[in-house]
């Protein structure tokens, strides 16, 4: 299990680094002087959070159901920082099957925010959801 336990640290930290790049870019097109020390609080706590509750950390418009609010974050992406795109909605889609699977996220909420994603990125079949 060697090569997944690196897979598991890899995907963590060097995914993390390219994910903060990321956000930090797409401040930078917002005009956000500070980027660094603007995510800093929200990342730390985030941080915080996701390693002591796991998926319960989940919060955005994803997980509320929020479709105006994730197709104005893809449609801004897409016209101001087109390369974050595909990592946006690979995390987006990602985010999509952990809120359903655990239940935060209503299916029939859950094929909105699909349709939306599926318009920016690969169509994905969302995952069951037991007494769904």
């Amino acid at each position: 299990m060697r090569t997944l336990y690196h897979a598991g640290l890899a995907h963590g930290a060097n995914h993390l680094v390219t994910l903060v790049s990321e956000a930090m870019g797409l401040l930078t097109a917002a005009g956000v002087d500070d980027p660094a020390g603007t995510l800093r609080p929200l990342l730390d706590a985030a941080l915080d959070n996701a390693l002591a509750h796991g998926d319960a950390a989940l919060t955005g418009p994803i997980v509320r159901g929020d479709v105006q609010t994730v197709a104005a974050h893809l449609r801004d992406i897409a016209a101001n920082a087109p390369d974050t795109l595909p990592s946006y909605v690979a995390m987006a889609w990602a985010t999509l099957d952990r809120a359903v699977t655990d239940g935060r996220l209503l299916p029939i909420q859950a094929q909105k925010i699909a349709t939306v994603l599926s318009a920016y990125g690969d169509r994905r079949v969302l995952p069951h959801r037991e007494n769904a």
